[in-house]
Order: structure tokens, then C-alpha cells, then sequence
């Protein structure tokens, strides 16, 4: 089977800086997603892989425009370290919002004496990537998984 709209994808995915070689990501289980434009994964990734089928191996070099983005040092945030949940350390995560008062996920990024410094960036922001991927298996979505927006079961997201 072919991967078009509405299909679900398996594949492997090796994550590595493209600059350095520095290895980033290799979840051990696969990445499971719907294709079709519901944004479960980046578009890059499903431009490479459309009409493509189980077995099919891509590397892709992309720009961070491509990728997770460019940094945006307007999504970097001091809050006093009194107003810090208790039991959060660096590299966990906490809701917030932005200035627009939009909910907004920020990654804990340092602890320094009275001040708690926070970033709104996608932790891979800003950084040019490798991506190896390789299919593991194609599949029509049902339904409910249409409907949804999302794989459910075996590797998807359960309800």
C-alpha cells in the first residue's frame, strides 16, 4: 500500500544535527502517525514520504524554517523562583501563557539562585536537522481515526 490521505504511517526515525552529526533522537518505538495535513508530524516529512510504501528509506536535510523553526528570544521568560511550582527541576515543563494570554508549553531550562529561566521554543528550534527515516509500515486509517485526527492503538494515541 501506497502512503496517501488518510493512511497511517509507521516508521524509524534516526534524529541527528545536521551541522555536527551529533545524534538527537532514536525512539526505540516507532513513530506512528495519520498523513494527510493533520499535523502529527512535520510536513517535510510527509512531502518525503508521500506515494512512498513499507520498506522505502529517506534521509532528509532540513532547515530549521523546515524543521522545529526558528528561535523566537521573545518566548524566553525570568519568573521568580517563588512563584515556581514546587517538585518542577530543569529540563521538565510548564504551562504558561504568551503575551496575547494564548496557553503556551515552556521548558525549564535553569534554576539560578531567586530566578527560574523558561523558554517557549521548541527544543530543537534554531537547529538545521538529519533526518533518517525509514517505513515500517503503511495502512488505511479507519474512520474513527479520520475523524479524530489521530492513530489510535499500537503505537497511536489511546482514547
Amino acid at each position: 500500500m501506497q502512503i496517501t490521505q488518510d493512511t497511517v504511517v509507521t516508521l524509524r526515525l534516526r534524529i541527528a544535527d545536521a551541522q555536527s552529526g551529533q545524534l538527537l533522537d532514536s525512539p526505540k518505538e516507532p513513530v506512528v502517525y495519520l498523513h494527510g495535513g493533520y499535523d502529527n508530524i512535520l510536513p517535510a516529512i510527509e512531502t518525503a514520504l508521500d506515494g512512498q510504501a513499507a520498506g522505502h528509506q529517506a534521509t532528509l536535510n532540513l532547515s530549521p524554517e523546515q524543521a522545529f523553526g526558528t528561535r523566537d528570544e521573545s518566548l524566553l521568560r525570568t519568573i521568580p523562583k517563588s512563584e515556581f511550582p514546587p517538585g518542577v527541576k530543569v529540563g521538565g515543563q510548564l504551562r504558561g501563557q504568551l503575551d496575547n494570554g494564548e496557553p503556551h508549553v515552556f521548558n525549564v531550562v535553569k534554576i539560578k539562585g531567586p530566578q527560574v529561566l523558561l523558554d517557549g521554543n521548541h527544543p530543537l528550534a534554531g537547529r538545521s536537522l538529519r533526518i533518517q527515516l525509514n517505513v515500517v509500515a503503511v495502512r488505511a486509517a479507519t474512520g474513527e481515526e479520520i475523524a479524530h485526527r489521530h492513530v489510535h492503538g499500537d503505537g497511536g494515541h489511546h482514547h
